[in-house]
Formats: C-alpha cells, structure tokens, sequence
C-alpha cells in the first residue's frame, strides 16, 4: 500500500530556532556509566555527560553498539545508571518512539493511539478528540479504523508517533524510527517530524545512524564514541531553513563532513 504521505500537503520550510545557552536542562546525565547484568555484564557507556535545553533537536549520533538507545533509555527514565546521575525535570511528561512501530496487530488505529489514556483510565468516548488530534497532527486522521496490516511501514510508524503524542508530552524520544523505511518516505517523516516539533513546542532526542539526517533535523549533534559510549564531540547546526535547498547547499555538505569527521573519530577512539 502506498504511503499515505504522498497525498499530504508538502510542508513549509522548517525554521529551527537552538535554544538559549543557559536555557536549563530539560534531561541531564552526568558522569554516567551504565553495565548490563552484574559483574561483568557488557559495559554500554562510560562517563557520558549530557544535556539537552527545552526547544531543542537534539541527535545522538554514533557508531553501532556504542549505547545511543541506552542513553535515550536513561533519559526516559526506564533505565538507571550503574553510576553517576541523571536529571529530569519534575513531571516531565515523555514520549518513546521505538525502532519498531510496536502496534497491536488486533487493534484499530484508533485503538492503538488510545492505548495509553486508557491505561491513564480514561474510556475511548472520553479519549476520542485527543486521538484524533494525535492522527491528525500525523496526517492519518482518516484511517482511524484501519488496522496495522492494512498500512504501509511509513503509515505504521506515523501511527506510532501519533500514540507518543497523544498524551502530550513535552519531551519526545525516538529510538531510529525511520531506519527500515526508504529513502522518500524517510525524508518526508523527517520533515514532518520537523513540523510537529514546531507546533507542538517539543524537546527532542533523536537516535540515528544517518549523519545527513542527523544534520538535517538537528540542532545539535552528539556524536558517540565506540563502546563503551561518551560524547566526543557536539556539532552545533546553524540553518535557519530547513528545506531542500538546505539540503543541496554547500552549508549542508560542509556540516555533513564535519560531523562524518566527528564520527569517523569516534569509531576510531
């Protein structure tokens, strides 16, 4: 089945505006290091020390296996560290976009967006308007009562995206959700990623393995050591536009080399 994308109006250029420099943290992690199991359980990160300010797009870049998803974990709160801290802000609402879209097969659209507010307790009359924002922020608003078998992997994906907003959180997380789609559908998710952002005032934390994605959408880039993972290097993205222009300029090519410079260190390191 075709992606429903297609027929959705394309969107405007993205302006992205990084946040102020003593902007307080939304999530910090500091000096941590994380080990899975006991003993000696695989070592994922090690004195990693991170940030990121309300407003932000920030990406974690890195290698394989260097523990960009066990530090997106870490922030969610669904994880905790072996050693050192991690901060969130009181009451920080959350949303977790994983790899995989993670519908329920037997379920509606509707009924998957819904998921969460009814475990919150609330009954789907009293759910509804707030689910079909969420599909409409998503351009899906339309196929509510399909089922996932029915949509395409870029149609699930944004069914997955629009069960993370619909609680409305102010700190979304995504975990490589575009990997596994093609390039056209991957590139137009991004740039409505970017719209949502925009209006709905969220903070980001991006995991990806694509360093033009990374800076397309960003306005920082992290860029992850080998295992066990630190940051060595924050690229910072200056683009007042975010559009295809953007993506064919010289500006766009330079920050891709930097950053694959960054990233060519660190798989060395």
């Amino acid at each position: 089945m075709a992606d429903s994308s297609s027929s959705i109006d394309q969107p405007s250029p993205r302006r992205l505006t990084p946040a102020p420099a003593d902007e307080p943290a939304v999530v910090g992690l500091r000096d941590v290091q994380f080990r899975f199991g006991q003993g000696r359980g695989l070592q994922a990160l090690s004195e990693l020390s991170l940030s990121v300010a309300s407003g932000e797009f920030l990406s974690l870049l890195g290698p394989s296996g260097c523990g960009k998803s066990t530090a997106l974990r870490l922030a969610a709160g669904l994880l905790k560290p072996t050693s050192g801290e991690v901060h969130r802000q009181p009451d920080l609402r959350t949303g977790f976009v994983f790899q995989e879209p993670t519908l329920m097969p037997w379920a509606s659209v509707f009924d998957n967006v819904w998921l969460p507010l009814r475990l919150a307790g609330q009954s789907a009359a009293q759910a509804r308007d707030a689910v079909m924002q969420g599909l409409d922020w998503v351009g899906l608003a339309d196929v509510a009562r399909a089922y996932p078998r029915e949509l395409s992997g870029g149609m699930r994906m944004r069914v997955s995206i629009a069960r993370a907003l619909v609680i409305r959180p102010r700190l979304l997380l995504l975990d490589e959700p575009f990997a596994a789609l093609d390039e056209i559908t991957r590139t137009r998710l991004d740039e409505d990623l970017l719209r949502i952002q925009r209006e709905q005032g969220l903070t980001v934390m991006f995991v990806t393995h694509s360093v033009y994605e990374a800076v397309f959408l960003s306005s920082r880039i992290a860029v992850f050591s080998s295992r066990p993972g630190r940051v060595i290097a924050s690229v910072s993205i200056e683009a007042p536009l975010r559009d295809e222009a953007f993506r064919g300029s010289a500006h766009f090519a330079a920050l891709c080399r930097q950053t694959s410079t960054a990233l060519r260190e660190g798989m060395s390191s």
